[in-house]
């Protein structure tokens, strides 16, 4: 990774654009479970100081990510499979209550949201992505948006933050091609549910949608994760 360009002093800290950058080295696989690294490389890769480098990744630390010895420097911590279920759980949810309420709406409202992701996942299969990382962020996006949509800031900062923490294992269901299309195909019949204002079949679409990537959760290893590593970085092509 460069070095950052200058921060926005009004938007965020040094600090902050730090945090975000290791947090995106995990979520893209730069940085896995079980590797360790010290505050000079950090510096040195950012081209920052000390001070904004130890404070992001104490924040780090607060949020379970990463674990520091005076001796060893800093190390990415293995998953904790547990936790995530719970995550998943509340993940569930909020993005069943969340669509409940969406089909209870009137029909024109929120409908540039609801236009919005059916452009993108309304389509026909020859104008699907095939990177796969472009869609495991879409997909992303796509159950943001939808709980976003259902009008409760609370719900949508709780389920934001929910998202950010399972990002990592998240991505690792779109390192395997079959699941672009299965991904494609899911969405579709969940938002054409909501836009029909079907509100029993959205919400059993979504939570077999969910349970199903939640059940590969429990599939991963660290072997998968170090194999993603590999295919980010264009090894063994």
């Amino acid at each position: 990774m460069n070095a950052m360009p200058p921060t926005d002093a009004g938007r965020t800290s040094r600090a902050d654009d730090v945090y975000a950058l290791l947090k995106r080295d995990i979520a893209d696989f730069r940085l896995v479970p079980g590797d360790r690294f010290t505050e000079n490389e950090v510096c040195e890769r950012l081209g920052v100081s000390r001070t904004p480098v130890r404070q992001a990744l104490f924040r780090m630390k607060q949020e379970g990510f990463v674990e520091v010895s005076f001796r060893a420097g800093w190390r990415v911590l293995p998953f904790d499979f547990d936790k995530f279920e719970q995550l998943y759980d509340l993940r569930m949810v909020l993005e069943t209550e969340a669509v409940r309420r969406l089909c209870a709406m009137a029909p024109d409202s929120n409908q540039a949201a609801l236009a919005a992701l059916a452009a993108i996942w309304l389509v026909a299969p020859e104008a699907r992505l095939p990177d796969m990382a472009r869609v495991g962020e879409l997909d992303e996006a796509f159950h943001c948006t939808l709980v976003e949509a259902a009008g409760n800031p609370e719900m949508a900062r709780v389920h934001r933050d929910v998202t950010e923490r399972i990002r990592l294992i998240r991505r690792l269901d779109f390192t395997k091609p079959a699941r672009v299309d299965a991904t494609y195909e899911e969405h579709g019949r969940i938002l054409r549910a909501v836009l029909a204002h079907r509100s029993d079949e959205a919400c059993r679409l979504l939570r077999s949608h969910i349970g199903a990537s939640q059940a590969e959760v429990r599939k991963i290893t660290l072997h998968e994760v170090y194999l993603a590593r590999s295919q980010a970085r264009g090894e063994g092509k």
